[in-house]
């Protein structure tokens, strides 16, 4: 596999191959901020308390479902200085195809002075109705609005995800994201 773009070297993806993350799943996402600033608030006593950008990544989370009406969201914490949420992805049928999607080529621009440009663009960018997509609206929504209090806010540029695979892991997930704020003492992001 070729790992350049524009002749600088990418970064793997830490995505699961062969899986579209368009289709309906269950996945657990954590989104940081970059060096793990603390923008978002502080614990005091096993509790978040939430900084005017705190309430911002919890209120746009919140909204994500009015903009993606396929999601559902279920447990939800935002910390210190990262998120973590479930995303629920249950479009109809199997998720695999949306009645109104566009075809798969629907993306490739057929310019004939950059075929090949036009086609690695369509392959890395994100894909309508996709994990990567819904991540990247609510991230750019926090980061507009969180710009407005510190300049300095900046996520850190991908995030990590998990497809939940049966009910017991959802259970002990669910348990984690709702356990963090009273774990923070021992939590690997809490450093900054």
């Amino acid at each position: 596999m070729n790992n350049k773009f524009h002749n600088k070297y990418r970064i793997s993806s830490t995505r699961l191959q062969n899986w579209d993350y368009g289709w309906n799943a269950s996945y657990f996402i954590t989104i940081c901020v970059k060096n793990r600033k603390h923008f978002f608030g502080e614990i005091l006593d096993g509790e978040m308390q939430l900084s005017d950008i705190g309430e911002y990544a919890n209120q746009f989370w919140n909204e994500i479902t009015n903009h993606f009406p396929f999601v559902t969201l279920d447990a939800f914490v935002v910390m210190p200085n990262h998120i973590h949420g479930i995303v629920i992805i249950d479009k109809p049928g199997d998720g695999k195809k949306l009645s109104n999607d566009a075809p798969d080529d629907a993306m490739v621009n057929t310019n004939p002075i950059y075929p090949h440009k036009n086609q690695q663009m369509a392959n890395i960018s994100p894909k309508p109705g996709s994990l990567s997509t819904i991540i990247r609206s609510y991230k750019s929504v926090v980061t507009k609005n969180a710009r407005q209090i510190h300049p300095d806010f900046v996520w850190q540029s991908r995030f990590n995800d998990h497809i939940i695979r049966n009910d017991i892991s959802f259970q002990r997930i669910k348990n984690y994201i709702i356990n963090n704020p009273r774990n923070w003492d021992n939590d690997n992001f809490n450093k900054e």
